[in-house]
């Protein structure tokens, strides 16, 4: 089974269409087709209903997906096998959410850019959860992401760090006024959180069902400086990491303490590069001194 075949094959359902996949791996749409074509007559089977829209596996196509998946890991373990040899040196694809690509990355790429001058760095900033999507669709080696409750077994993580968690409000706003204010004071105002399938709005959700309370999410957003700002302005009140709250923000001392995990994750059954363990190294070398 000829490896370029099922990569045509993965690819094809990752994108959704024919000519996006041919696009990704800079294939023509018939030479993509004819590889798709050439597997199906090998297995005798229809893998994708071309019926479809968006296109669809069929049951045997879906029962080949897990073991194309692993199949083209255990040829990518190979390769960094041999190639690995040569130490700290070629390309290494990475994920970062926003907010860690704007706060723990650049500590880390300085030393990691000084001391491995031949790696190559492909960078994708998005918000965690489209993160886990791509990482599954093995677009990048690793992902720096808010770690969830429920992270799937697909996942390796390889490093992990608390993240302090602060409720907060402007100076000017009302519930800076109060001197040990609770979750049915602040159930009064409007909430500035990021959107509701992210693990912090999930957690903050969770303190107000569980005291019983309505939670007024307005403006979500998944970019924390925007969240900041408005915050700032007296929009609202928000959760923010301890270490962004500067003299524009009061910090509203609830008895709940709070606290997310951030990490780095990789896909299991996938070797980690040379490179991609140096800059664990280092990122985790960062966060001890913290």
């Amino acid at each position: 089974m000829d490896p370029q075949y099922l990569r045509a094959f993965i690819a094809i359902i990752d994108q959704g269409s024919f000519s996006e996949a041919a696009d990704q791996l800079h294939l023509t749409q018939p030479a993509i087709s004819k590889r798709l074509a050439t597997l199906e007559q090998q297995l005798g089977v229809t893998l994708i209903d071309r019926g479809q829209r968006p296109l669809q596996l069929t049951d045997a196509g879906s029962r080949l997906l897990p073991h194309a998946h692993r199949i083209l890991d255990e040829v990518y373990n190979a390769r960094l096998a041999v190639v690995s040899s040569t130490g700290v040196t070629g390309r290494l694809s990475l994920i970062a959410s926003h907010h860690i690509g704007l706060h723990h990355l650049p500590a880390w790429l300085h030393p990691f850019n000084r001391d491995y001058p031949e790696v190559s760095l492909e960078l994708q900033f998005m918000d965690s959860e489209s993160a886990y999507d791509q990482m599954l669709k093995r677009t990048a080696e690793l992902a720096f992401v808010t770690l969830n409750e429920a992270i799937s077994h697909s996942f390796n993580v390889h490093l992990s760090w608390q993240d302090p968690m602060v409720f907060v409000c402007s100076p000017e706003h009302p519930l800076a006024r109060l001197r040990a204010p609770g979750l049915n004071d602040l159930a009064g105002y409007d909430a500035l959180l990021p959107a509701a399938g992210t693990a912090t709005y999930r957690t903050i959700s969770r303190l107000f069902l569980e005291a019983n309370l309505i939670l007024k999410p307005q403006m979500p957003t998944n970019y924390l400086e925007t969240i900041k700002v408005m915050t700032s302005v007296g929009l609202g009140w928000s959760v923010l990491p301890r270490h962004m709250v500067d003299d524009t923000l009061s910090i509203l001392p609830l008895a709940t303490p709070l606290s997310r995990v951030l990490g780095a994750i990789g896909l299991r059954g996938r070797s980690l590069s040379p490179a991609a363990q140096a800059l664990l190294a280092l990122a985790g070398k960062t966060q001890d001194g913290c």
